[in-house]
């Protein structure tokens, strides 16, 4: 085999990959011995017929596509590591020549790993987070919990008020005309919670058991059903239950019942840390990701568009193996939403490219840098997957293989990239907004 590397514009190459005539006649030879149990010709029993006189009957190329299959995954795979290219899309293979007795020749166009030069990278400044816990956070966590550990009973002494739950009929109508999926029985209704049209919640507060009230209410001009946009409407309501939610008080018994806390003070003291440590994670990602971005804008790279391509369609399997998982086929989806899967990649794409840059930036910082992970970031990360994977550690290193470890290793680093770029970035406080 040999190979020759055309290099084209826009971080493209082109590969011209020759297979000798001998290796091509294996392949023929494989194809006729893979089909010729399928083959019937008259005169010769199934399986019988000799391949001369198959080519003969069906023509001499009958065998050529299946030896091409044959030839093109391992020359391929072989022509790329000779040439010590970085591919990073999926080949474009076309077919020059495929002749008996000649050597056989095809092309396979990829994406080759773009070079970036890095803009300034070190001293960034980003936005500076504010740490400060408040008052009201902590009395929101506290209001959470409260709710969590509410309790549901049942009203009778009082008309509904918002805030309560509903059971109720209803029955709507536009110009006495009742309409489509405007009835429902025993429906139950948060009032304030907006799940109805504007409107039709607050007319029910203030209403008794079993007391019959006309809710009149204006469907919204981008209501989803195109013959109620902008209607009038009335809906004949009865509630026929009142449900109301008693929160327990925030004392110390609160305290002791939803924490390992004697007081509420102790309780609050530690909801205050815990919102602390959020709000210092939030910031160290917060951190990261301005760091990063600022990195890849002051960068350049040109980026193949098979390599968008490629990223795009990784993607799509991504998002097919997670609907699979919660049970739903693409092909149900697509019925859902109306769309194809070329506009799902097509969509994904700003998405895509932006992935590709970060990688890429990330990766030369970690080349100029030196950045390289450690044998004990290797090896927790395999601890890390090996629990993920109910095994051990030391049966899963043995399992992984150098393509593996060494994808670990790069992922390693990038990650230590991110690190240094926040490390190293300068934290500026977000100017004041003015009042115009």
């Amino acid at each position: 085999m040999s190979v020759q590397v055309e290099n084209l514009e826009k971080n493209m190459a082109k590969l011209t990959i020759e297979v000798s005539a001998e290796e091509l006649e294996k392949a023929l030879q494989g194809a006729y011995l893979k089909q010729k149990n399928n083959i019937s010709i008259p005169g010769f029993r199934k399986g019988k017929v000799p391949r001369a006189m198959v080519e003969k009957m069906y023509g001499a190329g009958i065998f050529y596509e299946d030896a091409a299959n044959a030839l093109i995954p391992e020359a391929y795979s072989n022509a790329v590591a000779e040439s010590k290219l970085d591919v990073v899309s999926q080949p474009e293979v076309n077919v020059v020549q495929i002749e008996k007795g000649k050597p056989f020749i095809f092309t396979a166009e990829v994406a080759v790993k773009p070079e970036v030069t890095l803009g300034e990278y070190k001293g960034l400044e980003v936005p500076k987070a504010d740490l400060t816990v408040t008052e009201e956070e902590i009395e929101a966590e506290l209001k959470k919990e409260q709710e969590k550990n509410g309790r549901t009973i049942d009203v009778e002494d009082r008309p509904a008020q918002m805030g309560d739950t509903v059971t109720i009929d209803f029955e709507g109508s536009v110009d006495g005309v009742p309409f489509e999926g405007g009835a429902g029985k025993d429906y139950p209704l948060t009032l304030g919670s907006n799940t109805f049209i504007p409107g039709f919640e607050e007319q029910l507060a203030g209403v008794k058991l079993e007391e019959e009230v006309d809710v009149n209410v204006t469907f919204p001009e981008d209501y989803n059903a195109e013959e109620l946009k902008g209607k009038a409407a009335v809906f004949k309501c009865t509630i026929h239950k009142i449900e109301t939610k008693e929160l327990p008080e925030l004392d110390d018994d609160f305290a002791k019942d939803v924490s390992e806390f004697d007081t509420l003070d102790e309780y609050k003291a530690d909801v205050k840390a815990n919102l602390e440590k959020k709000k210092e994670a939030d910031a160290k990602r917060a951190k990261e990701d301005a760091a990063v971005e600022k990195a890849v804008a002051n960068a350049s790279m040109e980026i193949p568009d098979a390599m968008v391509k490629s990223q795009a369609a990784q993607m799509v399997d991504n998002f097919v193996r997670r609907l699979q998982a919660q049970g739903m086929s693409m092909e149900q989806y697509m019925q859902y939403t109306g769309q194809t899967l070329e506009q799902m990649q097509d969509q994904m794409k700003p998405q895509a490219t932006k992935q590709i840059q970060t990688r890429l930036v990330l990766e030369k910082v970690a080349e100029v840098e030196n950045i390289e992970a450690s044998e004990e970031k290797i090896d927790g990360e395999i601890q890390e997957m090996a629990k993920m994977y109910n095994m051990e550690a030391d049966k899963l290193k043995e399992l992984l293989g150098d393509f593996e470890k060494e994808q670990m290793k790069k992922d390693l680093a990038v990650q230590e990239a991110v690190t240094f770029l926040a490390d190293h970035a300068v934290e500026v406080d977000a100017p004041e907004k003015t009042e115009e």
